[in-house]
Order: structure tokens, then C-alpha cells, then sequence
């Protein structure tokens, strides 16, 4: 029984095991075969390998159709899972390929280790509905990005950003320790669909409240919600453009994936309701406050930004603000519409910093100046960074319009009849109108503003341009067809029975 036992979850974990096999082969091969070439050559056949591994990874996902669950959810493999996984592993090749021509490290083989580390931290993390491998999956994740976050180590600011999230990390993740702690107290049990069934009951005890509260500080703090998004401006700005834009896009998809999981199976029955003007004690008025003040402070300070990476990291604490209205909703339309939003924000928010990257290396920083007239100095990558801005902005026809769009008609929908949750929903709009100022601030430096003097044309890697218009393009096709990937999850949500 132990041997089938054993078997069975070496499969459940295999796509794992081939993300951290080829993360030792890339560390091996760079420090014994690469090591006296050039720094392009080692990033780029680190990445090759990296992305053949994860393709592999891929592989073998799709060829898994079956669902299996082992040790009452320890590790589950489900469609919903299974998209999840995918998500990242593709958003983790995207990394690597568009950021090939990095030079600002020469430990190549251990930066790409711990990209591939952290992308396995994120698998476990999408595939478990246990609070132990959950813990552990999230420190997996958070120690491989705090070091990733420090990688430059000739940017002070850089240091500083690092230490300044492994000071804020170690403190939620004691605050979610704690929470985890009294869940189990509560039910005798990691798993979180035993602990929704032991804690159910008439009332909720002063426990359950001091449990609620403490697991979502300790997640609010990896979504970069308020008021625990103080890492995020000086992460986005001090870390290295890979690291910064890998925090944005992958490390988003499976936190706010584990944030709905944990919210939507662990605590069923002490919903309460933020629908006014009946309040009913509950993590729903909790995360629905945290969701406003989140859409306030991101895009009022957004405002007043001249770095396009801090006005970036203020926009996701406001897009974390608008995120967590579908966490709100707890339906099944709410989980489509957030893992829509999620992946569509983090194929712009990638793409942004790709550009972000070019123009920093050839113009050495990322101040708002530095972009004034983007539009005649690189026409293809200011058209890629419009993209981008406007969808994160909500402009149709792009994804980021159907995004929001979806996510409002799924939280109006999660109370029928009702007009209670109309507030956040308005919020979220008002808050939309002032994100299109300061996005337009953007472009208005690309395309209004006049080039510096001696300012010369800028030139973009082959590969990095390609990677750029293929995010592009995904992000134009998904907010003209939505259905393409809509369609795909609402299939996995209804084949795994949520």
C-alpha cells in the first residue's frame, strides 16, 4: 500500500520534479561548461534549457487527464489545477525568452535556479487544499523571490528592496502561521474542505474571527493588497527587471489562485456579507474594505508617480484592489472572471516590463523622461507598451476591458436581486476613470512629447521584440475573442466540480 501510495504521488508531483530536475541541469551546466563564456551566451542557453524543461513540464500535464487527489488534498490534479499549472509555466518561458539579453548578473545558472524553484513553489501551490503544503509552498515561492528581488548586487537599490520584502514577508507569514495554527485547533484538520466543515455553525466564534483575520493579513501581503502593499513600490523598483517582472505576472496568478481556495473551500458558512446597508461579521466586509481602500491608495498615489516601475506597482495594488472583488463574489463566475483578469493583467504587466528593461539599458533609467518620444525612437516597442498601458487601463477592444467588465457582472451576480455589492462595483469604475489619467500620462510621453536632445533611436532585441509582439497580439485576440481562454476555464471550474 506505502509503494502504490508512494507511486501515486510521485505522479501527482512529476511536473514538478521536471521543473527542479532542469533547474539542477542548468546550474550544472552553467558553473561546469559555460562558465568562461559571455554572460548573453550563459543567460541564453540557461534560458533555452530552462524553457525546454517547463515545455516538458507542459508535456506532461496535458498528457495527465486523469483527476487524482492523495492524502485528503495534500496534492490534487483536477482541470482547474491543471490550467493553473500551465498558466504559470508559460508565463515562466516568457520570462525567461524575453529577458535572454539580461547582463546585469554573472551567477546566471543560480538566477535561472531559482526562477524555476519559485515557478515549482507556484505548482504546488496551485495544486493543494492542504494548509501544511500551502505554508510550505508559499515560503518555497517567497524565499526563492526575496533573493531574486536582491540579485543585482551592484544596485543598492536593489538590497534595499529585497530586505525591505523579507522584513514584510517574515511578518505576514507569522501572521498566517498564526491563522493556520487556530484553523487547525478548530478542526483537527490541514485540509480545507474538514476545516469549512468543522468550523460551520450558527455563530462565529472569537477564534474563527482572529483565524479570518490573521490569514488574510498573511495573504494580503502576497497579493500586495492594503495596507500590506508596502514592499511592492520599492520591489517593482529596486529589483531587477526579470525579478520585478516575474513578481507581477506569475507570483499574481497562483496568490491570488490560493487567496480564492483558501477563502472559498476554508471557510464556507462564515461568508457574512458586504452588501449595504446590512453588514453581517464575516471575511467577505473584510476583504471587500480591504478590496476598496486597495482601489483607493494604488490609484491616488499612482497619480503623483514619475517612475513608470512605482506607478506600475501602485496600478497592481489598485488592480489587487479590483481583483479581490471577485474573491468577494465566491462563485463560480467570480473564480472564471478573477483567473481571467489574473492572466490577461499578467501577460500586460510582462510585456510592460519588457519594455521597461530596453529602455532602461539604453537610457539607464525607467523616470517618465526617459520615454519621451518612444514613438519615433522604437515605433514597434512604444506600440507594444501602448498595448499594454491601455489594457491595464480598460480601453476596449483589448483584455483588460473584458476583464474588468466580467469581473463587475460576476460580483453584481453573486447576490441575485440584490444591489448590496453596487458600492464596490462603482468604486471600482471611479477608480477606472482616474487609472486612464495616469496611464495616459504614459503615453503621452511616448507619442506627444519631444525626444532629448541627442537622444538616439533605440534598439531592441530580436527575440525580446518578437516576445513582446506575441504578448501583443495575445493581449489584443483575448479582448476580441475572450472566449479562447473564458471558455477553457469555465470547463476546468465545471470539470472539477466547483
Amino acid at each position: 500500500m506505502t509503494a502504490i501510495n508512494y507511486a501515486q504521488l510521485l505522479r501527482l508531483a512529476l511536473p514538478e520534479v521536471i521543473v527542479v530536475a532542469t533547474a539542477l541541469i542548468v546550474m550544472a551546466t552553467d558553473l561546469m561548461v559555460l562558465r568562461r563564456c559571455s554572460t548573453r551566451v550563459r543567460f541564453a542557453v540557461a534560458a533555452g534549457l530552462a524553457s525546454i524543461g517547463c515545455a516538458g513540464a507542459i508535456a506532461r500535464i496535458l498528457l495527465a487527464q486523469e483527476a487524482a487527489s492523495i492524502l485528503d488534498g495534500m496534492l490534487i490534479a483536477n482541470p482547474l489545477t491543471r490550467l493553473v499549472q500551465i498558466v504559470l509555466l508559460a508565463l515562466t518561458i516568457l520570462t525567461l525568452l524575453l529577458f535572454v539579453d539580461s547582463t546585469f548578473t554573472e551567477h546566471v545558472g543560480e538566477f535561472v535556479l531559482l526562477l524555476l524553484v519559485a515557478t515549482a513553489g507556484m505548482m504546488f501551490l496551485a495544486g493543494t487544499e492542504d494548509l501544511l503544503v500551502l505554508f510550505i509552498s508559499l515560503e518555497l515561492l517567497s524565499l526563492s523571490l526575496y533573493i531574486l528581488a536582491a540579485f543585482d548586487k551592484r544596485s543598492a537599490q536593489s538590497s534595499e528592496a529585497a530586505l525591505k520584502y523579507y522584513l514584510f514577508g517574515g511578518v505576514s507569514a507569522a501572521f498566517l502561521l498564526f491563522g493556520f495554527s487556530l484553523l487547525y485547533g478548530l478542526s483537527n484538520s490541514t485540509s480545507l474542505p474538514h476545516i469549512a466543515i468543522a468550523i460551520r455553525g450558527p455563530a462565529i466564534s472569537p477564534f474563527l474571527v482572529v483565524a479570518i483575520v490573521t490569514t488574510a493579513i498573511g495573504l494580503g501581503f502576497k497579493v500586495a493588497a492594503a495596507p500590506f502593499h508596502f514592499w511592492a513600490p520599492d520591489v517593482y523598483q529596486g529589483a531587477p527587471a526579470p525579478s520585478a517582472a516575474f513578481i507581477a505576472s506569475g507570483s499574481k496568478v497562483a496568490s491570488f489562485f490560493i487567496f480564492f481556495q483558501v477563502m472559498a473551500l476554508g471557510f464556507v458558512g462564515a461568508e457574512g456579507t458586504a452588501a449595504l446597508p446590512h453588514l453581517v461579521r464575516g471575511w467577505v466586509p473584510e476583504l471587500a474594505l480591504m478590496a476598496a481602500a486597495s482601489m483607493l491608495l494604488g490609484n491616488l498615489v499612482a497619480i503623483r508617480q514619475t517612475s513608470l516601475r512605482r506607478l506600475l506597482a501602485y496600478s497592481a495594488i489598485a488592480h489587487a484592489g479590483t481583483m479581490l472583488l471577485a474573491v468577494v463574489a465566491h462563485a463560480e463566475q467570480g473564480l472564471a472572471a478573477l483567473l481571467y483578469y489574473v492572466v490577461t493583467y499578467a501577460l500586460a504587466t510582462l510585456g510592460a516590463f519588457g519594455v521597461i528593461a530596453v529602455v532602461e539599458q539604453q537610457t539607464g533609467g525607467d523616470d517618465l523622461s526617459n520615454f519621451d518620444g518612444l514613438g519615433r525612437r522604437a515605433p514597434v516597442l512604444s506600440f507594444c507598451l501602448a498595448i499594454f498601458i491601455l489594457s491595464l487601463a480598460g480601453i476596449p477592444p483589448l483584455a483588460g476591458f473584458f476583464a474588468k467588465f466580467y469581473l463587475f457582472v460576476s460580483v453584481l451576480n453573486a447576490a441575485p436581486g440584490s444591489i448590496g455589492l453596487l458600492w464596490l462595483v462603482v468604486l471600482a469604475i471611479a477608480m477606472s476613470a482616474v487609472a486612464l489619467y495616469y496611464y495616459l500620462r504614459v503615453l503621452k510621453r511616448v507619442y506627444v512629447a519631444a525626444p532629448a536632445s541627442g537622444a538616439r533611436e533605440i534598439r531592441t532585441p530580436i527575440l525580446s521584440q518578437v516576445i513582446m509582439l506575441l504578448l501583443a497580439a495575445l493581449v489584443v485576440l483575448l479582448g476580441c475573442a475572450p472566449q479562447l481562454l473564458l471558455r477553457w476555464i469555465l470547463a476546468a471550474i465545471q470539470a472539477s466540480g466547483l
